[in-house]
């Protein structure tokens, strides 16, 4: 029984080596950061997931494209144009969030387009390493800004997009340079680059 069961465990984990991530290749040399509106970029039926380099690490997302299908077909179109490279991670409150996505850094700035929210059932901010759209106070202001949970914010669910969820580099997250609380730094991290991978 003890060998069927080492066979069988092996078997699978041949079949888990068999499963790689592929990156989708950019559609832009340098960075594009104006837009009327998010092209149509996801096919149906991949697993997306963003590796986003920054100053600090790497941080895998896997992308929940089935649950917010808008807005994650932003995000990879962005990304796939190099909107986020030289980006710096401007609201950064350890036991909080880690909040990026602007390129002017002032938590104003937006791709040039916006689009509403999209609320999961069953999806909750319920743990470190959730990833949301930020927005303003219209529910209809979604754009590039996104940020991820460093502890579990239960009172955002329902209120903000989830669209992604942290599955390697969380520690890359928790060391990101404050930038408000008695740690607070000046200076700012920055993300490198972000790359789309589809899982095959």
């Amino acid at each position: 029984m003890g060998v069927r069961a080492l066979f069988l465990f092996l078997l699978l984990l041949s079949a888990c080596k068999g499963e790689s991530m592929k990156p989708l290749p950019y559609l832009s040399e340098t960075p594009v950061r104006s837009f009327k509106a998010p092209e149509a970029v996801l096919q149906p039926g991949k697993d997306y997931y963003a590796r986003i380099k920054t100053t600090q690490g790497d941080i895998l997302l896997d992308l929940l494209e089935k649950e917010a299908p808008n807005t994650v077909n932003s995000f990879v179109f962005l990304a796939l144009h190099r909107y986020f490279e030289g980006v710096e991670w401007h609201r950064v409150i350890p036991g909080f969030v880690a909040q990026t996505g602007d390129p002017t850094g002032t938590g104003r700035g937006g791709p040039g387009y916006s689009f509403g929210l999209e609320i999961a059932p069953g999806l909750a901010f319920d743990r470190e390493g959730m990833v949301g759209m930020a927005r303003t106070q219209d529910p209809n202001s979604n754009g590039s800004q996104f940020f991820i949970t460093l502890a579990p914010t239960p009172h955002l669910t329902g209120q903000y997009t989830l669209f992604a969820q942290v599955v390697e580099g969380i520690e890359v997250v928790r060391r990101l340079a404050p930038t408000e609380g008695p740690g607070a730094r000046r200076e700012r991290d920055k993300i490198l680059s972000v790359e789309i991978l589809v899982k095959e």
